[in-house]
């Protein structure tokens, strides 16, 4: 059910008529990550075993229209069936011509298990693509067999339903920018912003104060810019009427690499013109420093930022509403993100004191501000935000929406020294880290623009997270192991005479000790028969208020426990007790259950006299001591 937020729909957008093609071609039409219908088309007539090329084709052509696959889902598969097809012209050169899904010879079964094992050469080591084309072929094998009017041999037909034997291979995870490095890329970016919004409001500023370069002449930048503003003229035309060599604010324009070509302008007029549409409408370039700024602000996949519509913004008087369109995970997301946001605007303000904050709402307006111009040139309703201005090699000037690639030459146009791999992908994770963090784990909360498992799949792996749930096990495990072997005090003689004494009252306090507790150590109220207690309603081994069920068996380990030079003889007789013990139960058991109480017994009995000792010794002989033990201790049962 789709959480508060969500809407699902049927992301299959209106076919268009297919254009005529060559007899025996089949072709589909997907949408792309982006929604767009692309076209595939396969020609079995490249093949010399053509009828096992069209039998696979057709299911090829069935299978994506049926299962609504995207664009790379079915190109996947094209490649599958196509590799197969040439492993068949290969290696059967006698007989591909009759070779036939529905024939029994050749043995079609053999090639394909011989075909599978000789993909893994086609890629890297590792690589999960042998896998994935051999699991493809099968399944258009198999969506044959499932027709019962359509043959299949039988051989063929119980290789393709067993699995394949081959490794799916590995996937190396992205890793999250470090806060430094994602700090460096927001201000790169905002400081990219500004540098675009600049040449851009001065562009337009110069075309506004020139005129038509037919009457005012064809060497003037702002004349040239008023032409191309209000589309008087073609840029080929343009071209055509600037005399070169240029002036120097025109020549300045060209890029270094091209103003030193030889004495051919074509090249250098056509990066002239590119450059004075760039200085009206953004290009590529520009468009990463917006979707840097919207992936850091929103959290959000990249695809679904470079996806907003004019349709997909709505601002409110806090801020704003975004609709944003997943179409790999066919989900619609509403999101509201406020001017306040503290989720979303994870930096310091302090860190971006002369620009704003990362809100959403003014990343997006100043968005939609460069874009305008390009946004009424564009002929589809509604028009996306992200647009670019393109001047191709035909001189055909072009308003497309951004394909925003080469993010690793952005970075090194703006001076960003990145650790790894220059990945926008890694913004996103950067994100949901820092939002993991903020909302102290709760997955239901963290995973709130896809399912919970993908979280736990792909965003738990980051090093951040993995850092910080290290440290967490390890001080509950050191908290534990704290309390597990944090033993009992000792007392010499010495300081079991200071008991008596006023002025030892204080630093006995320091211990943890009240006066009643020094009091009822001082008269022996709190004997437990091996040690004394400081309180038997506070054990680490029973709940609190309760009194405690494993002394005197566990005092040894209990930093409750104070031990006194009056204890020594009941702890010799413990001892004898614990090797006893050693004698009947295996060294692993042993050590289980009692051996960090010898341990804790073994170092008191070291730090006391040999003269103690034997005095102690005598009371044990004498029967004057005694060793009081629950029954518990005298029994045995079986696991």
């Amino acid at each position: 059910m789709p959480r508060r937020g969500e809407r699902r729909r049927d992301f299959r957008h209106d076919d268009f008529a297919l254009e005529p093609v060559r007899i025996g071609v089949r072709q589909v039409i997907t949408p792309d990550a982006q929604g767009k219908k692309r076209i595939l088309r396969f020609d079995p007539a490249q093949f010399v075993c053509r009828t096992l090329a069209e039998e696979l084709a057709d299911e090829w052509v069935e299978y994506i229209e049926v299962t609504a696959r995207t664009t790379g889902t079915a190109s996947d598969h094209r490649q599958a069936l196509r590799l197969f097809c040439e492993y068949v012209d290969a290696h059967l050169p006698d007989r591909a011509a009759s070779a036939s899904l529905a024939r029994a010879a050749p043995d079609l079964a053999v090639v394909l298990l011989a075909w599978e094992q000789s993909l893994p050469a086609n890629w890297p080591r590792g690589s999960t693509r042998p896998g994935a084309c051999a699991a493809n072929l099968r399944i258009l094998i198999n969506r044959r067999q499932q027709h019962p009017d359509r043959p299949l041999a039988a051989r063929l037909g119980r290789v393709a339903a067993q699995r394949h034997s081959l490794a799916w291979g590995t996937t190396q995870e992205l890793d999250e920018f470090s806060r430094k490095d994602k700090a460096a890329l927001v201000r790169a970016a905002w400081d990219d912003v500004a540098r675009i919004r600049n040449r851009l409001r001065k562009g337009w500023e110069m075309a506004a104060a020139g005129g038509h370069p037919a009457v005012h002449g064809w060497s003037r930048m702002p004349d040239l810019l008023w032409a191309l503003a209000h589309r008087a003229m073609l840029p080929l035309e343009m071209y055509q009427q600037i005399s070169f060599p240029l002036g120097s604010e025109l020549a300045a324009l060209i890029p270094d690499n091209i103003r030193t070509e030889g004495p051919y302008c074509g090249m250098r007029g056509h990066a002239l013109v590119r450059s004075l549409l760039n200085q009206l409408y953004p290009n590529e370039r520009d468009l990463h420093a917006f979707r840097v700024l919207l992936v850091a602000a929103t959290g959000h996949a990249p695809e679904e930022v470079t996806g907003l519509t004019e349709d997909s913004v709505e601002f409110t008087e806090n801020g704003i509403r975004l609709t944003m369109t997943k179409n790999r995970a066919r989900r619609i997301h509403h999101r509201a993100f406020s001017r306040m946001d503290k989720v979303n605007a994870v930096e310091h303000v302090r860190e971006y004191a002369d620009r704003p904050r990362l809100e959403v709402s003014a990343i997006v307006r100043q968005l939609m501000e460069a874009t305008a111009p390009l946004r009424e040139l564009y002929g589809t309703r509604p028009a996306p935000l992200f647009l670019q201005g393109t001047l191709p090699p035909n001189w055909q000037f072009t308003v497309s929406r951004g394909r925003l690639r080469l993010f690793g030459r952005w970075v090194k146009e703006v001076g960003v020294d990145l650790d790894g791999r220059a990945d926008i992908r890694r913004l996103r994770k950067s994100v949901k880290v820092e939002k993991a963090i903020a909302f102290g784990g709760r997955i239901t909360d963290i995973a709130d623009d896809h399912h919970e498992e993908t979280f736990r799949g792909h965003y738990a792996q980051g090093t951040t997270l993995r850092m910080i749930s290290g440290q967490v096990i390890t001080t509950a495990q050191q908290s534990w192991f704290g309390r597990a072997t944090a033993g009992p005090v000792v007392l010499d003689a010495a300081a079991e005479a200071s008991l008596v004494e006023e002025e030892t009252t204080p630093a006995l306090r320091q211990l943890g000790l009240s006066a009643e507790q020094v009091e009822d150590l001082r008269s022996g109220a709190m004997e437990m028969g091996v040690t004394s207690c400081r309180d038997p309603f506070d054990s680490p081994f029973s709940r609190p208020g309760d009194l405690c069920t494993v002394a005197p068996l566990r005092c040894l380990e209990c930093r409750n426990a104070w031990i006194l030079p009056s204890h020594l003889p009941q702890l010799l007789l413990f001892s004898a007790y614990l090797e006893a013990l050693r004698t009947r139960l295996s060294p692993v058991h042993f050590q289980t259950l009692w051996g960090q109480t010898a341990a804790n017994l073994a170092a008191v009995l070291a730090e006391r006299t040999e003269a103690e000792i034997a005095a102690a010794r005598r009371h044990t002989v004498e029967g004057t001591a005694t060793l009081q033990l629950p029954l518990a201790a005298r029994a045995e049962f079986d696991a």
